[in-house]
């Protein structure tokens, strides 16, 4: 009985994580940073880099709270949800920034060749792990939502779940759904942005449609944990 329970919630975790994968927060944060990829290839790539990020921040802390059998401070979880609206209106203003200098081809980055420096076309910052190449904004922008959502799946597990085993399990599972669920939903974002890729004028103010919701979206987010 408990080796099926602990499938059937597992299961239930890579859905839900899946269905976490949609929080307009998440929406809005992902866009931001797959509107000026022309493939759906890399912007489901940045959409798993996200999850990744966002998986690592949940289990790690999560599960320093389930071992501990605690809950997360109140003050300390508003204070990082807090930091998600704050991250989310400085991906808009990025995101309005971008669209105010995209060129035709893309938005565009500044590039070091020794000591010359100048602006062209180019990769987002990115870090490797062997040979693995991550990009590093998603992994930092999925890492400030897992802490923000660590607090609550951890009470979560706590209260349904009956082993550590098995709400780590769970954590870990929930993660690997959201990171799918983004993956898939970046490539589905990025296909018309592929589409749209040599016409500059609407790319431009696709960037710049996604940077005033994130926006707006952050300010409202941040509002609300203040009281306002």
């Amino acid at each position: 009985m408990p080796v099926l329970e602990l499938m059937a919630s597992s299961g239930l975790g890579s859905l839900l994580g899946m269905r976490h994968a949609l929080e307009p927060d998440h929406l809005a944060a992902v866009s931001t940073l797959v509107t000026g990829e022309r493939s759906s290839y890399k912007a489901a790539f940045l959409g798993a880099c996200w999850g990744l990020g966002h998986t690592i921040a949940l289990i790690a802390v999560g599960t320093i709270f389930v071992v501990l059998r605690a809950q997360m401070p109140t003050a300390l979880a508003a204070a990082l949800e807090f930091g998600v609206a704050v991250m989310l209106v400085g991906l808009g203003l990025r995101a309005i920034y971008l669209a105010s200098r995209q060129g035709a081809a893309g938005p565009v980055h500044v590039h070091h060749h020794g000591s010359r420096v100048h602006v062209h076309q180019g990769m987002p910052a990115h870090i490797h792990i062997g040979t693995w190449t991550l990009a590093r904004r998603p992994l930092v922008v999925g890492a400030v939502h897992g802490l923000a959502g660590s607090g609550a799946l951890a009470a979560l597990v706590l209260t349904t779940l009956p082993s550590t085993a098995a709400r780590v399990t769970y954590m870990a599972l929930f993660g690997l759904g959201s990171t799918l669920g983004m993956a898939a939903l970046s490539a589905l974002v990025g296909w018309p942005l592929a589409r749209l890729g040599g016409r500059a004028g609407i790319a431009r103010a696709v960037s710049l449609v996604v940077g005033c919701a994130s926006t707006a979206l952050g300010i409202f987010y941040g509002s609300r944990i203040l009281g306002f």
